[in-house]
């Protein structure tokens, strides 16, 4: 790779290309390869809709917002999906079993060297199956794109051939912030007296329980994750996963579960909540949250509710791929691995 061009050469400019294609074409050769990977175990490949009735009901996820205007006239408010997620179990109710999305999602406030308002979804699902299985799948295309790569993220490295380190989130707050999450959850309903009480981290009045579990993960848990290896991060609070449902061991606990390479969080799964009734009520509490904070508030997708009457049991997660080919090509940014 040749030396970086100035910053304020556009992205089209041959100089700036030329230093890009490398990763551009390391880019296509993953995703054929994660394409072959799925073909291999008869998954169906899913083009869902872009846009969306509601593009996820997560307070801390901002859509960007359209309209549909009909043959009269009128216009109705429609979102670009922040994932294909409702889509895909949309289908999972129809009757598809193997099923996933490689395509763009849109989010609005997301504009890092690791985030991009526009940025490629690897989304999976396996409908009958426990989400240990989905967590497998994920472990083994973090292997496809790195092989024979060791990531190196910010002096940060991973091999990712390694033994995988599995490491629940309560364990991760009392190894690396010195907090009793689970003391934090009586009755499976958050005390946020119990956790600022703990708190490694300066806090402000009028901070919640999820804000305060926020602060914690990203500043004293986050860097420690996926160093050396590959770390499997699971059993969130159940109030910090609102789309799985709960552990049959611990109801504080749920069947969520991120992965981490380098201190980057990869992907985010769930064993799948089918329960109608919970979900509208998850659903109504984030966007309680999202109106109090950033006063707006997002629809609910009736029709995924009615979708949920009809799915089996399944486990899905999202892989962001832009980061996983930056780990594996040794990227920088994620505009370096975008077309």
């Amino acid at each position: 790779m040749q030396s970086q061009p100035p910053q304020d050469t556009p992205w089209f400019h041959p100089s700036r290309h030329e230093d890009r294609r490398g990763f551009l074409l390391a880019r296509n050769r993953i995703l054929a390869a994660v394409r072959g990977w799925f073909a291999e175990r008869d998954f169906l490949e899913v083009d869902v809709p872009a846009m969306q009735v509601s593009p996820g009901n997560e307070a801390h996820l901002h859509a960007f917002e359209t309209r549909l205007i009909g043959p009269d006239g009128n216009a109705h408010p429609r979102y670009l999906h922040t994932s294909p997620e409702f889509h895909c179990k949309k289908l999972l109710a129809a009757g598809e079993e193997k099923i996933f999305s490689l395509g763009h999602v849109f989010r609005n406030r997301e504009c890092t060297d690791t985030h991009a308002p526009e940025f490629t979804m690897l989304e999976w699902y396996r409908a009958k199956a426990p989400y240990k299985d989905i967590i497998a799948d994920t472990i083994a295309l973090v292997r496809l794109a790195g092989q024979g790569v060791t990531f190196n993220w910010r002096g940060r490295v991973c091999d990712p051939a390694m033994e995988v380190e599995w490491l629940t989130v309560a364990e991760g707050f009392r190894k690396y912030a010195g907090v009793d999450l689970l003391a934090t959850l009586d009755d499976n309903t958050p005390n946020r007296d119990a956790l600022a009480a703990q708190s490694p981290v300066a806090l402000r009045a009028d901070e919640s329980w999820s804000d305060i579990f926020s602060r914690i993960l990203v500043e004293k848990v986050e860097p420690h994750l996926g160093n050396g290896r590959i770390t499997v991060f699971y059993e969130y609070p159940s109030c910090e996963a609102a789309l799985a449902r709960a552990c049959a061991h611990d109801a504080r606990v749920a069947e969520r579960f991120e992965l981490y390479a380098s201190g980057v969080e990869l992907a985010n799964g769930f064993g799948e909540l089918t329960d109608a009734k919970e979900q509208r009520r998850r659903f109504e509490e984030e966007m309680d949250i999202k109106a109090r904070v950033y006063g707006e508030r997002y629809p609910v997708d009736e029709e995924l509710l009615q979708a949920l009457a009809l799915m089996p049991e399944a486990s899905g997660v999202a892989l962001g791929l832009d980061r996983l080919i930056m780990l594996a090509t040794g990227a920088t940014r994620i505009d370096q691995v975008q077309w």
